[in-house]
């Protein structure tokens, strides 16, 4: 295994070990993963391994990768999972022949890691991280709630149905329209109405007081 003595090639099988390693981790890939990673982080260390410090390299590597798989289960912040990945890496390149390779090593270690998240597009996922994923769909909701906001400050406002409301349309605010729902009151097209309140993106309307005069005057003058 002579080629592994080129800090390019080391670079390539460490960043591939560690891509399909972590991948294994985040996603179900039925061991495959598991197995391709594994064996080349193992080629890389049988390679590069020699002498009393081959026993302490290889349990640095394996703390690492445990607390990342610990993160994954328990506290799903990413920051034990990021102490891992530096506990791999001195695994991976303390053994190196020189720190060119050392430092390939890292950036391969890293480079694997952060691309083994695209499995996540293609891949059924696991249920690691589960904390992690839930901070940040809420924080993601963070347009969502600023569209909330946004709503709110229609409560007021008068607009015009631009379809007719059996309870629920399209209403004209501002020159822009909204999907909206007059409750249990039916509204033609064309009638000017009140937003009376906004709960998330629901909208709700009735016919302004000057549509209702309109009507009852008729009545009125009868």
């Amino acid at each position: 295994m002579d080629w592994l003595d080129s800090a390019t090639v080391g670079f390539l099988v460490v960043t591939l070990g560690t891509l399909f390693l972590i991948g294994e981790l985040l996603v179900r890939a039925k061991g495959l993963f598991g197995l391709l990673g594994l064996g080349l982080i193992s080629v890389y260390f049988l390679h590069h391994l020699n002498g009393d410090a081959s026993t302490w390299v290889i349990i640095f590597y394996l703390i690492g990768l445990a607390l990342i798989i610990f993160d994954g289960n328990v506290t799903s912040d990413g920051t034990i999972a990021a102490i891992g990945i530096l506990f791999m890496i001195v695994g991976l390149a303390t053994p190196a022949p020189d720190l060119v390779y050392s430092i390939l090593v890292g950036m391969g270690t890293v480079i694997g890691a952060v691309a083994s998240l695209l499995f996540l597009k293609i891949f059924p996922h696991r249920n690691m991280w589960s904390k992690m994923t839930l901070k940040e769909s809420l924080s993601s909701e963070a347009g969502y709630n600023s569209i909330n906001e946004s709503y709110k400050g229609l409560v007021g406002k008068k607009g015009k149905a631009l379809t007719a409301f059996r309870p629920t349309g399209t209403v004209e605010i501002d020159g822009e329209p909204y999907s909206a729902t007059s409750g249990s009151t039916w509204i033609e097209a064309g009638t000017e109405v009140d937003v009376i309140s906004v709960d998330g993106t629901r909208i709700l309307i009735r016919r302004s007081e000057n549509e209702q005069q309109k009507e009852e005057t008729p009545e009125e003058n009868s």
